[in-house]
């Protein structure tokens, strides 16, 4: 009987360990890629926001800063840029403060369900505004929102607004009073900043038009 040589393609030995090697590889990139994500979204402390070290999610005392954005050339997308000193309801909070703040604001937009008309950070829906950067959206901004509260600072407005949202009719889609209590309105717009703090990689991707306005198109594409 001639021998006959058995094509590696056909072999079964061969795929056997093909797929031993993909698998392992796969694993061990998914292990870089995981620890790597890890250190990319740890939050920031207040020293090195004091120090002006950069981080994708800065601490929670970032809401004691003026935030705004600017178009990075290199990256080809808006990111956040951590200013001067800014007071959030004239105070400024110690990291315990602003950590309790910030948990607070997060548990409120659980509980009322925010994700079921808005996304926030990718997650969510898409009936209302996105909220991932609605510190920096123009509205609250330009002064349209705080002349129709009858409020003195943005943040004052955005409390008013999310405590009787019917109040103060902005579009056809409005939002329903969910019986936020002024402590917690209060605590939403701190998350709220903090939210657009947060480096994303230029998400929302439309944010580029409120960008223009908030830095006179200098900075933005």
């Amino acid at each position: 009987m001639d021998d006959k040589k058995t094509s590696v393609w056909t072999s079964i030995r061969f795929w056997r360990r093909s797929a031993a090697w993909v698998t392992g590889m796969a694993v061990v990139l998914l292990m870089i890629l995981t620890f790597d994500t890890m250190k990319q979204v740890r939050m920031g402390t207040d020293e090195e926001l004091k120090h002006g070290i950069k981080r994708r999610v800065p601490s929670p005392t970032v809401i004691n800063y003026h935030i705004s954005y600017r178009y990075d050339e290199n990256r080809g997308v808006e990111v956040p840029v951590i200013g001067k000193k800014e007071l959030l309801f004239g105070k400024e909070y110690s990291p315990k403060e602003a950590q309790e703040l910030l948990h607070l604001g997060k548990l409120t937009f659980q509980a009322k369900d925010c994700i079921d008309c808005h996304t926030i950070l990718g997650n969510g829906s898409y009936y209302a505004p996105d909220l991932t950067k609605a510190w920096l959206d123009p509205k609250w901004n330009d002064g349209t929102m705080i002349s129709m509260t009858d409020s003195k600072t943005k943040e004052e407005a955005m409390v008013k607004f999310l405590m009787n949202p019917k109040d103060y009719r902005t579009h056809e889609r409005m939002m329903p009073n969910l019986g936020i209590t002024k402590k917690e309105a209060m605590a939403l717009v701190a998350f709220l900043k903090h939210t657009s703090a947060i480096d994303t990689n230029g998400f929302p991707r439309n944010f580029s038009q409120a960008s223009r306005r908030l830095e006179g198109g200098t900075n933005a594409r």
